[in-house]
């Protein structure tokens, strides 16, 4: 399984040593569009000067929005990244030979989106950093964010598998994968807060919802970790990871009973 990690790891490692410019380019295109909507906002509210006492008084209603921000690239990376993975592959007319491992399908794929995820938590960090910078809004770290961003995780594969099925299945869903990045926009940016009381339910079923709120509390607002709200944070990942499991295990199984892993 480790050499599996540093097959796939050297993959992705070499494809940005040979295209650089483009991930460079991803980095400063996602902050400065964040850090133009922090001035939209700035200039809604009349605020003419960012250097002054004039700014915002918003407080951690900013560190909200920067972790909301930057853990929907986060998102987005990963939810994207397996359903674009097997698109190239039945473009290029290797899909097949992923069906042929002996690690099996789900094993090459969830590898592949860790050995990925490895490298983007680094671009996510410069992200991050630069955001900070300049909205100059400096968030909290602890060890204790490790568990409900583990959680955030596990929702997110969930998530990418189910997408991943589709694209198996259908090879094209760029406009359906569009619209998903805009839902966990508005899912990952938006706190508890602002949602009604007669959606708080439906919030709390939703993917990576409860963790990103977890989240929120740590870095953002400086509180304990809530127990209580980590495990059902868990619960809704690893649900969501099982359901992604097997819906890509009935789409895998259809796709080679229809022969759709030979061609494009």
């Amino acid at each position: 399984m480790f050499e599996l990690f540093q097959a796939e790891f050297k993959r992705i490692w070499i494809e940005f040593i040979r295209y650089p410019i483009d991930a460079i380019s991803g980095i400063i295109a996602n902050a400065v569009v964040f850090y133009g909507l922090f001035l939209s906002a700035n200039y809604i509210a009349g605020v003419s000067n960012l250097n002054t006492s004039e700014q915002i008084n918003v407080g951690e209603r900013l560190d909200v929005i920067v972790i909301g921000y930057v853990l929907w690239i986060l998102v987005v990376f990963i939810v994207g990244g397996i359903a674009f993975g097997i698109q190239v592959e039945a473009q290029t007319g290797t899909l097949e030979q992923i069906f042929l491992s002996p690690f099996g399908t789900l094993t090459v794929l969830l590898i592949r989106g860790i050995a990925s995820l490895t490298l983007n938590i680094t671009f996510i960090l410069g992200i991050l950093i630069f955001t900070m910078l300049l909205t100059k809004r400096y968030l909290h770290f602890s060890p204790a964010i490790i568990l409900p961003l583990f959680t955030v995780l596990l929702g997110a594969y969930g998530l990418s598998l189910i997408i991943a099925a589709l694209t198996l299945l259908y090879k094209r869903v760029q406009q359906l994968l569009g619209l998903v990045q805009f839902g966990l926009f508005f899912l990952l940016t938006f706190p508890s807060e602002v949602w009604g009381k007669s959606l708080l339910n439906l919030r709390a079923m939703l993917p990576m919802a409860v963790g990103s709120d977890v989240l929120r509390d740590l870095m953002g607002r400086n509180e304990n970790l809530d127990l209580s709200s980590f495990i059902f944070a868990l619960m809704n990942g690893l649900g969501y990871l099982i359901v992604g499991m097997l819906v890509f295990r009935w789409a895998e199984s259809k796709a080679k009973r229809q022969a759709l892993l030979n061609g494009y």
